[in-house]
C-alpha cells in the first residue's frame, strides 16, 4: 500500500470515529479576522510568486526542524518577500498542528494556507476556524464529487483553494473544475519519488488565466528559473527554506533579490 492510500484510509476512519463538530467550528470561524486574498497576492507578486512553507518534518526527508518556531519562520519568509505562507498541519508524518497555523497567521500580513490532507468539508471549516485563508486540496486523494464539494465548502467560507496535482490524470481532473490556483507537484504521493522533469512538462499545460504553482524539488535559483521557463507563475518551497539559518535571506536569494556570497 502506498503512502497516500494508507494515510487517507486512516484519516477517513479517524473522522468517522471522531467526527468534527461543525456547529462549534462555524461559530469559531465566524469570529475570525477577514480572509486574506491568496489569489490576489500571488497575481500581484513579482514573478515568481513564492509560497514559503513551515514544515517540521516529512515522510521523505524525516525530521527537518522539529523545534522550529512557526511565528519566527513566517515573519522571516514575509520579510524576504514571500507572497504567502503554507503551514503543514498534519501531525503523524509532518509533525504539524493547527497551533502552528494559528501562530504563523497571527505573525504576518500575507495569506496563510493550511496544507494537509483534506477529505471532508468539516476539515475546511476547521481550517477557517483556525485562521486559514486558503486550503490545499489534493486531487489524488479525492473523487471528483469530493473535490467539488470541498471547493464549494472553501468558496462558501471565502477561502481560496490550491488544487494540487501529481500526474497527467490529476491535472486533467483539476482543469475540468473552475480551480484558479493549480498546483503541479513533482512528488509521487504513493512512492514519494520526485520527478521534476515530469512536473516541468505538466506545469506548462496549465492555462495562462490560472495560476500554475510548481511544488517539490525546488532548492536553487536554477530550479526557480527552470520553473518559470516551463510556465510556472508561482512556486511552493518548504524543505530548502526550513534548513536555512536565515529564512528571510534564503527567500531573497531564491527569488534573486540578494546576490550569493
Amino acid at each position: 500500500m502506498g503512502f497516500l492510500t494508507d494515510l487517507i484510509e486512516r484519516l477517513d476512519r479517524d473522522l468517522h470515529e471522531h467526527p468534527l463538530d461543525d456547529l462549534a467550528l462555524m461559530a469559531r470561524a465566524s469570529s475570525m479576522p477577514p480572509v486574506r486574498d491568496l489569489e490576489g497576492a500571488l497575481r500581484a507578486a513579482a514573478p515568481p510568486a513564492l509560497i514559503a512553507e513551515v514544515k517540521r518534518a516529512s515522510p521523505s526527508a524525516g525530521v527537518i526542524a522539529e523545534q522550529a518556531n512557526p511565528s519566527v519562520l513566517a515573519r522571516g519568509y514575509e520579510a524576504g518577500g514571500a507572497a504567502a505562507i503554507s503551514v503543514l498541519t498534519e501531525p503523524r508524518h509532518f509533525h504539524g498542528s493547527l497551533a502552528d497555523l494559528q501562530a504563523a497567521r497571527s505573525s504576518v500580513s500575507v495569506p496563510v494556507l493550511r496544507k494537509d490532507f483534506l477529505i471532508h468539508p468539516s476539515q475546511v471549516i476547521e481550517a477557517r476556524a483556525s485562521g486559514a485563508d486558503a486550503v490545499l486540496l489534493i486531487v489524488a486523494a479525492l473523487t471528483d464529487t469530493q473535490l467539488r464539494a470541498l471547493m464549494e465548502a472553501a468558496r462558501d467560507l471565502g477561502l481560496a483553494a490550491l488544487v494540487e496535482t501529481h500526474s497527467e490524470e490529476d491535472l486533467r481532473r483539476a482543469l475540468d473544475t473552475d480551480a484558479t490556483i493549480v498546483g503541479v507537484n513533482a512528488r509521487d504521493l504513493e512512492s514519494l519519488d520526485v520527478d521534476v522533469a515530469g512536473a516541468l512538462a505538466r506545469v506548462g499545460r496549465v492555462p495562462e488565466d490560472r495560476i500554475a504553482v510548481l511544488e517539490s524539488g525546488i532548492t536553487t535559483r536554477a530550479d526557480v528559473d527552470a520553473a518559470m521557463e516551463a510556465g510556472a507563475s508561482a512556486i511552493l518551497v518548504g524543505e530548502a527554506l526550513m534548513r536555512a539559518d536565515d529564512p528571510a535571506r534564503a527567500v531573497r536569494k531564491l527569488l534573486w533579490r540578494e546576490l550569493s556570497t
